[in-house]
């Protein structure tokens, strides 16, 4: 990826020229100290003066009001704030006309910032002061006093914290009084520029000691750059959050998230004083020392899936290369490209009006289709279809360019998700809540619905990052979630009413990623890379999900890796310093799923045998016990050496009836409840009676005999063999209750428990024979 630099011959301004702002993304405002504001169209490269200031005001800072949130256009969203050298701000229209001045600060007015709903502004002076105004220009409140200038100031992605400088210092401060404020050192020299940006949440700092810098909210760095020859002067983030750009002395940088640089330019420019992203985030402008405006395409960016390379050469051309044949063609478009995704053999391409869907079979003919908003910040593919996240809310579309459906939930921002917070599969969609951040909804992908009982799913911490499993039936739909402590939990999306168990399976996880063709998923844990070849493991058999891992030393991705994309066998990881690192995974796990899911069992048997793994064998006994198959299990753990289990399941096989097997199974996977519940409802009330006794679940064991009123005296006689092998004597009011003037006779309730068996024998002998009776009727 790189930047495409254009600067006119000789400058339109005649001044250096302090500050610039996008309206549209093909419109361009631009102040300098010669007292004119200025529009340009990098597309037709014109420029018309809009208005001349009065020779006292020196424009220092603009911003433009938002222009629309949860996709409301704003009224008030043709003006811009002004802050000049004289101690005012100006409100001024897209025409030129100032709408208001407003005296703010003693002396000059450093900055002056919009919240993302436009209900208030933010300006920060020489004085020191950092002030709150509303969106008519009244005085809100003083945040802050300071004994130096504050040189930049941003919003929080909330509005509800202001971000601001004071010397080397940062300070986050709440808009609450009284709440806590975050301050700490940031550099070694005088901060200039910050900027914090809504969808990933992360700051940029720049200062004099000549460095960039990378924080989290927290104020953690994340990333620091090595010190440039001259301070740098500008640093302003693309809307959604995947790139910044970097401003100096004859200086401009690209730079991805996580701090690495993409590419240099060096213009000849002096300081670029302001950067400013257009919406669409393809192209940035700079506020030049000399009297120009410069401006930047972004291009060369790149697109990878199994045999194809795609490259955005120019800003309405991609070239395709099939590595295998050597095959090059060229894509077309009629107006410049925003956003692609390249997955599942279709390319999805969104240009600032229509969007194209490619098949990579065939690359002459793409499906065209008009986009309602030409600021699409997000595209998403599953296996029958895709997503476009744009300023006005989430579309699902088929491949072959047809709506299916445009979910919405309360207090929707689509303009602050990205592709940790928003995840698909064929057949369900789920959205991380902004408001709420331990909430997340999960749709139908079909219908729009919320799915299930219409609950979000809710976890007790604040979710960083979700992603649902691409494979398999809707009902066993699993999605994978890592919170702020960085656990990795795993849970069923179908929650009807009971509450589905929300499991973890991993710690201190950085970055995570289903396979496209079966559930496999991978992360990176710590110091190690792991993958959970069948993560379901963990509601069948906790005690297996260690033996179904592969697990690799991590060191060699160094710090903060991000795992790019997991596909067939192949797993890409992008390191801390932008480079790109491939690893290998067995092919073997992925043939079991796919043996699994059409019920060749004896196949997945052969597999294991061929392959002699330990971890192959205990995915299959996984996968026998939750597909039911009994004797497949029995093989597979006895293959891993684990001889209880191959007893227990010998016994569940030797059981009479089917439900008492069902419920036996359901006890193997630690499901007591189901299981209990399963034998009730077959009206099987002394086996779900014995299950209890099994598990020295005494007070619920009663319970059942009572209310059934039956086998009361066996609860009572095998409670008191319990207590009289451990020497113990019944402290239990309730057991002494009933104990009263009952004589445990055990040849009696010997009798008692084989009559029950022989009645689930006769039952179980009777109903296949009642099935046969009423097919031969059909």
């Amino acid at each position: 990826m790189r930047l495409k630099t254009s600067l006119l011959k000789e400058p339109k301004h005649k001044e250096l020229v302090s500050c610039v702002g996008w309206t549209t993304a093909d419109e361009l405002y631009s102040c300098s100290d010669d007292h004119q504001i200025m529009k340009w169209n990098p597309v037709t490269s014109e420029t018309t003066r809009v208005v001349k200031l009065p020779d006292d005001v020196y424009p220092i800072d603009l911003h433009w009001f938002p222009r629309g949130i949860g996709g409301k256009k704003q009224s008030q969203a043709e003006s811009f704030v002004l802050t000049s050298s004289d101690g005012k701000f100006h409100l001024i229209s897209k025409l030129g006309r100032v709408e208001k001045s407003v005296e703010a600060h003693c002396g000059a007015v450093l900055a002056g910032r919009w919240n993302y709903e436009g209900t208030a502004l933010v300006t920060v002076g020489e004085d020191g002061q950092v002030k709150i105004w509303s969106k008519s220009g009244m005085l809100r409140s003083t945040l802050a006093q300071q004994g130096t200038p504050v040189y930049s100031v941003s919003w929080a992605p909330d509005s509800d914290k202001v971000l601001y400088t004071s010397g080397k210092q940062l300070i986050i401060k709440p808009l609450q009084p009284n709440a806590k404020v975050l301050q700490w050192k940031a550099h070694d020299g005088l901060i200039l520029k910050t900027d914090w940006n809504s969808v990933n949440d992360l700051i940029l700092s720049a200062g004099e000691d000549c460095r960039y810098k990378v924080w989290d909210s927290f104020g953690r760095a994340l990333y620091s750059s090595q010190p440039h020859e001259y301070p740098i002067t500008s640093v302003a983030w693309a809307l959604d959050g995947e790139l910044f750009a970097v401003g100096s002395f004859n200086t401009l940088r690209l730079c991805d998230k996580t701090g690495w640089s993409y590419a240099l330019e060096k213009p000849t420019t002096g300081s670029i004083f302001t950067i400013s992203w257009s919406i669409d985030g393809t192209q940035l402008a700079g506020a030049c020392g000399n009297g120009h405006v410069i401006f930047a395409h972004v291009v060369e960016q790149h697109w990878e899936w199994k045999n194809f390379e795609i490259t955005l050469i120019k800003r309405r051309t991609m070239k395709v290369h099939n590595v295998i044949n050597d095959a090059v063609d060229l894509l077309e478009f009629r107006d410049r490209v925003i956003k692609a995704s390249l997955n599942y053999g279709y390319l999805v391409v969104s240009t600032s009006l229509q969007c194209y869907v490619f098949s990579t079979k065939n690359w002459n003919t793409p499906l065209i289709f008009d986009l309602k908003e030409g600021t699409v910040s997000l595209i998403l593919q599953a296996e029958r279809h895709f997503l476009l996240v744009d300023g006005g809310g989430l579309y699902l579309y088929s491949y072959e360019g047809r709506l299916i459906s445009s979910p919405k939930y309360p207090g929707m921002r689509t303009d602050v998700l990205n592709a940790q917070t928003v995840s698909l599969s064929n057949d369900t969609l789920a959205v991380k809540d902004k408001a709420d951040e331990k909430v997340i909804f999960i749709f139908e992908a079909l219908s729009g619905k919320p799915l299930g009982d219409g609950k979000p799913l809710t976890h007790k911490t604040e979710i960083v990052e979700i992603a649902l499993d691409q494979k398999g039936l809707t009902n066993e739909r699993k999605i994978a979630f890592i919170d702020k402590n960085r656990d990795l939990f795993i849970t069923s999306v179908k929650r009807f009413g009971k509450e589905q168990k929300i499991v973890k399976i991993g710690t201190m996880v950085q970055s995570l990623a289903w396979n496209d063709t079966s559930n496999i998923l991978c992360g990176i844990q710590d110091s190690r890379f792991t993958v959970w070849y069948y993560p379901n493991t963990v509601y069948v058999d906790k005690d297996l999900l260690p033996k179904t891992l592969y697990e690799k030393d991590a060191s060699e991705f160094s710090k903060n890796p991000q795992i790019v994309s997991f596909v067939g066998n192949q797993i890409t990881i992008r390191r801390a310093d932008g480079s790109l690192v491939h690893l290998h995974i067995s092919p073997y796990p992925a043939i079991l799923h796919d043996y699994v899911s059409a019920s060749r069992w004896e196949d997945g048997v052969r597999l294991c045998r061929f392959v002699k793994d330990q971890t192959l064998w205990a995915c299959l006994a996984a996968m026998a016990v939750a597909n039911k198959d009994m004797t497949t299990a029995e093989i597979a753990y006895a293959a891993i050496g684990e001889i209880d289990k191959v007893q227990y399941i010998n016994s569940i096989k030797d059981l009479p009836s089917k439900e008492s097997r069902m419920a036996h199974m359901l006890l193997f996977s630690g499901s007591t409840q189901e299981a209990e519940t399963l034998l009730l409802q077959s009206g099987l009330v002394y086996q779900a009676i014995q299950v209890n006794i099994n598990l020295y679940n005494w007070e619920r064991a009663l319970d059942l005999a009572v209310k059934h009123r039956t086998h009361v005296d066996t609860v009572l006689a095998y409670r008191q063999k319990f207590l009289e092998d451990f020497g113990k004597k019944e402290t239990n009011q309730r057991f002494l209750q009933y104990a009263e003037g009952l004589e445990v006779d055990w040849n009696k309730i010997k009798a008692k428990i084989e009559m029950e068996i022989a009645k689930e024998r006769e039952r179980a002998a009777a109903s296949p024979a009642v099935r046969t009776s009423v097919t031969v009727q059909q």
